[in-house]
């Protein structure tokens, strides 16, 4: 009986969950899995979680190379803290997964590519509403007291997607990623089933939102008017962009279920680009002109600025992973 046992606990997964810069939504969303997570317990140990368990960092570099099977990394490289864990445990893993637009795309986290560290510091530090500090004093990376050295993480220049750290074998979309999709990924690694190509984006289709969306769409709609989700009474059936509400469907992969529109919300795009779109911006920047109802360059213009934050709203997931990555200062 025991040599059944020890043989059961040997066959099962070693799985490692991590977060770099990221708000805790993907953790939440292994969690989500309800009853089913008696399967996944089942099927793999969790070897290292620093949400859920106390195992240090050192503890994860005294296992072996490919000691563990997949490791799902949630988050962005935001400083170095972050960079020290994904090197680590990209060599520590077997299978090395982005979990969740933070880690696909640079996520929401990638927004502070619109400003350099600088900047940041600037405003967080010295010029909040909220802070008192005439000093102006900052964190600092080593700080010497009585007691010994305090360190803290190298704060970075530029907020990074996992795949510009190190080698990403799978991505799986998301903010976070519907739960339904980790199942469907795990319980494919789980049973031995054939994986697509390393690099691949999986838990997601390959067609955009507009495919999956069940709003009603016209031919050759055209609009002069944009407005912001609480601007106007959506009719709960009409494409939203056809009701002048920046949706960004046309840019965005299926795969989540519509959840977000089905609240009667428009899609935000996290879930990332099709595959055939190298730059998500770009394609709804591309779709925006082709629904503007003038040929008057000043008419133009003015509509244009009815959208409120067009670079934060086409770019809201995506800008450390998009072409242009940053703003050029």
């Amino acid at each position: 009986m025991s040599d059944n046992k020890d043989t059961k606990e040997k066959t099962k997964l070693k799985v490692a969950i991590y977060w770099g810069a990221a708000c805790g939504g993907c953790c939440v969303s292994v969690l989500d899995v309800h009853e089913k997570l008696f399967d996944v317990v089942e099927a793999a140990d969790l070897v290292f979680w620093p949400i859920a368990l106390d195992i240090k960092y050192e503890d994860v570099e005294k296992m072996p190379d490919d000691y563990i099977d997949i490791t799902l990394f949630n988050g962005a490289v935001r400083n170095s803290e972050n960079e020290l864990l994904a090197v680590l445990l990209r060599q520590k893993s077997k299978i090395l997964v982005a979990y969740g637009s933070c880690a696909h795309m640079g996520g929401i986290p990638g927004l502070a590519n619109f400003s350099n560290r600088e900047e940041l510091f600037q405003r967080v530090y010295e010029e909040c509403e909220s802070t008192v500090n005439p000093a102006k004093i900052r964190p600092q990376p080593v700080c010497e007291i009585p007691e010994g050295k305090l360190e803290l993480p190298v704060f970075y220049n530029d907020v990074l997607p996992l795949s510009k750290v190190v080698v990403v074998d799978y991505f799986i979309p998301g903010c976070p990623p519907q739960t339904e999709r980790f199942l469907e990924v795990f319980q494919a690694i789980v049973s031995g089933a054939e994986l697509p190509a390393e690099g691949s984006v999986i838990g997601a289709n390959e067609k955009s939102q507009c495919d999956e969306c069940p709003r009603k769409k016209t031919e050759n709609k055209k609009i002069k008017r944009f407005y912001r989700p609480w601007e106007i009474e959506d009719d709960g059936e009409t494409c939203f962009l056809e009701q002048g509400v920046i949706c960004i469907g046309p840019a965005t992969r299926g795969g989540c279920g519509v959840r977000c529109i089905e609240g009667n919300a428009p899609c935000r795009g996290c879930y990332g680009p099709p595959p055939d779109v190298p730059d998500p911006g770009a394609k709804m920047m591309s779709a925006i002109a082709t629904m503007i109802d003038s040929n008057d360059p000043e008419e133009i213009k003015e509509i244009i600025k009815q959208i409120e934050d067009p670079a934060g709203t086409f770019y809201r997931f995506s800008i450390p992973g998009s072409i242009i990555r940053r703003k050029i200062i």
